[in-house]
């Protein structure tokens, strides 16, 4: 499967809650969560090099449409809402449509 729609989203932790936040979206890749649905092709989480409480989280996904309904479901809600009580300010976010790459881990 390919990516046809992504985004990248930098999410800022209150002081001291960046281990956390990285916790909390890292089980967005458990079974049953978002991140391992078959329709999430890419799913990285990353940390800032300079700023333990700033995150990045850049998602590929088969279709937009897939994503928003993956995204409506409880379990993705319930990530939500739990990261929403991290965040120190409003998520930054950029979407695209991937042309092409490579991600091996």
């Amino acid at each position: 499967m390919s990516a046809n729609y992504g985004f990248n989203a930098t999410l800022t932790a209150k002081p001291q809650m960046g281990d956390r936040l990285v916790d909390l979206l890292l089980t967005g890749l458990n079974e049953g969560s978002p991140g391992a649905s078959e329709h999430c092709v890419v799913y990285l989480v990353s940390r800032s090099a300079s700023d333990p409480d700033v995150v990045h989280v850049t998602e590929g996904w088969t279709s937009e449409e897939d994503h928003h309904r993956i995204f409506a479901g409880e379990a993705a809600q319930a990530i939500v809402a739990q990261i929403d009580g991290l965040l120190a300010k409003e998520s930054e976010y950029t979407d695209y449509v991937p042309v092409r790459g490579k991600a091996a881990f």
